[in-house]
């Protein structure tokens, strides 16, 4: 059994910065990119960012590029989700997802999810 957990989720006025962490226990593949997406009220899900399991390919969503940047750190078995810049559109649940053999824009492609952690943005 696979688990992922998200965390670093909270309330940050606009212009401000959060970090979220995505930490995977279990049987996790063997290698594996990781995805960011998040759900607004209301809203389908949307793709944020992936990394690599080398960590050398990093994609964004148009609406978060320049602000938000990706990156894993393997002797944790953990993602880091750096952004900035927030903006009240950005409040959303974020999800962590795990298992897809290559970096992908597509929820479909990975395997396994996080329960979500909470980030809203006063404006």
């Amino acid at each position: 059994q696979v688990h992922v957990v998200e965390s670093g989720g909270g309330l940050v006025q606009a212009g401000g910065s959060l970090r979220l962490s995505c930490a995977a226990s279990g049987r996790t593949p063997d290698t594996y990119a990781v995805g960011w997406f998040r759900q607004a009220p209301g809203k389908e899900r949307e793709f944020v960012s992936a990394v690599s399991w080398s960590g050398a390919s990093r994609i964004y969503g148009d609406s978060v590029k320049g602000r938000f940047g990706i990156a894993r750190d393997d002797r944790e078995n953990t993602v880091y989700l750096q952004m900035s810049g927030l903006k009240p559109e950005d409040t959303a649940v974020y999800y962590c997802a795990i298992g897809g053999v290559v970096v992908s824009r597509n929820p479909g492609e990975y395997l396994y999810w996080g329960q979500g952690t909470q980030v809203t943005v006063l404006s």
